[in-house]
C-alpha cells in the first residue's frame, strides 16, 4: 500500500488485531507477549545433538583427536541448554500463571526435564548403532556405514525420532512434534514421536512412509517406501471430535520386512518374521511367519 492508503492499511491492521480476538478462537493465545519456541532453535539444537550422538560426523571442522572430549562437553553443553530454554516456552504457552519473565515452575520442570533427558542419550546412541549396522547390513548399495551415517534419510528420520520419542515421553508439549516434522520436512518420512520403536530399524529409500502416534515397531524391523502405519477408524466424541489418547495403530513385531507401498491400518498385529508385500492393503492380523502378497489382499478385498 502506498502512503495515501494509510487510513485503508491502519484499518487492516486493526481489523486483523481485533480478528486474533474475536476470530482465533481455540487458536487465541493466553499471552502474547511470552514468546513461542522457536524453530530455528529447536532445528539447531538437534543439528548439536546429531553431531553428540555421531562423534565427529557433523563437526563444521576439523577436530583433533586430543580436543574430541572438550569439544563434545561444549557442544552438548550449548544443546541441552539451548533445548531447555525450548523446552520452558514451550511449558509456558500452556501455563495459566507464567508472568511478564516466563514462570518458575515452567523454568524448574524444564531444568529436571533436561536433565533426565539428557540420561537417555547414551542408551539412545546404542540404538542409533543398531539402526547404522542395521541399514549397512540391509542395503548391498551401502559402501560403509559411515555412508549411512551421511546420506540415508532413514537414520536422519530415525535420529530425530529418538531424540522426540524421550521428549515425548517426557511429556514436554510441542518440541517433539517440531522435532519429528524436522526430520519430515527434509525426507518426506512422517513418524510421531509416540511412536514406539525397536532396536536395528531400517527405512530404505524412506519417501512417503508414516508411521502413527500408537504405532509399535520391534527389533530388526525393516520398511520400504510408502509404507503407511495408520489408523483405521477412531471413535467420535459427543461433539463430533475424534476421542484421543487410544490405541489406533498397528504393532509390528521383530524381524518384519513390509515392502513398498504396504497401507497397514488399525489395530492389527503383525507377528514375528512375517513379510507384508508391496501395495497391500491391510486391516487384518498376521501371524507369525506369514506372508501377505497384493494378490492375497486383493482376494480378501473382493469376498467382501
Amino acid at each position: 500500500m502506498t502512503r495515501a492508503d494509510g487510513t485503508q492499511f491502519a484499518q487492516v491492521v486493526e481489523s486483523l488485531c481485533a480478528g486474533a480476538g474475536e476470530r482465533a478462537g481455540p487458536l487465541q493465545r493466553k499471552r502474547l507477549d511470552l514468546p513461542l519456541p522457536s524453530g530455528e532453535a529447536v532445528k539447531r539444537a538437534v543439528e548439536m545433538l546429531r553431531s553428540a550422538l555421531f562423534p565427529g560426523y557433523y563437526a563444521a571442522f576439523h577436530i583433533p583427536a586430543d580436543n574430541t572430549r572438550f569439544y563434545m562437553g561444549a557442544t552438548l553443553d550449548e544443546a541441552l541448554r539451548s533445548l531447555a530454554e525450548q523446552i520452558e516456552r514451550s511449558s509456558c504457552f500452556f501455563c495459566d500463571t507464567a508472568g511478564e519473565r516466563g514462570c518458575p515452575n515452567c523454568r524448574d520442570r524444564a531444568e529436571k526435564t533436561i536433565h533426565e533427558f539428557a540420561r537417555t542419550l547414551p542408551g539412545m546412541q546404542k540404538k542409533l548403532m543398531t539402526d547404522v549396522q542395521a541399514a549397512y547390513e540391509g542395503d548391498p548399495a551401502a559402501t560403509c556405514p559411515a555412508e549411512v551415517v551421511f546420506c540415508y534419510p532413514g537414520l536422519l528420520a530415525v535420529t530425530n525420532h529418538r531424540i522426540a520419542h524421550e521428549l515425548y515421553r517426557l511429556k514436554v508439549p510441542l518440541i517433539p512434534r517440531m522435532i519429528s516434522e524436522l526430520a519430515h520436512a527434509a525426507t518426506g518420512i512422517d513418524i510421531h514421536p509416540g511412536a514406539e520403536i525397536g532396536e536395528s530399524f531400517f527405512i530404505d529409500h524412506g519417501t512417503g512412509v508414516v508411521i502413527g502416534e500408537t504405532a509399535t515397531i520391534g527389533r530388526r524391523v525393516r520398511l520400504y517406501q510408502g509404507v503407511t502405519l495408520g489408523a483405521k477408524s477412531f471413535p467420535l466424541d459427543a461433539h463430533g471430535n475424534p476421542v484421543k489418547g487410544i490405541k489406533r495403530h498397528p504393532d509390528v513385531e521383530d524381524d518384519v520386512v513390509i515392502y513398498a507401498g504396504a497401507t497397514i491400518l488399525g489395530t492389527v498385529r503383525i507377528g514375528k518374521g512375517a513379510t507384508v508385500g508391496g501395495n497391500v492393503w491391510l486391516t487384518r492380523d498376521v501371524a507369525p511367519g506369514g506372508r501377505v502378497s497384493q494378490a492375497d489382499s486383493d482376494q480378501l478385498a473382493a469376498r467382501r
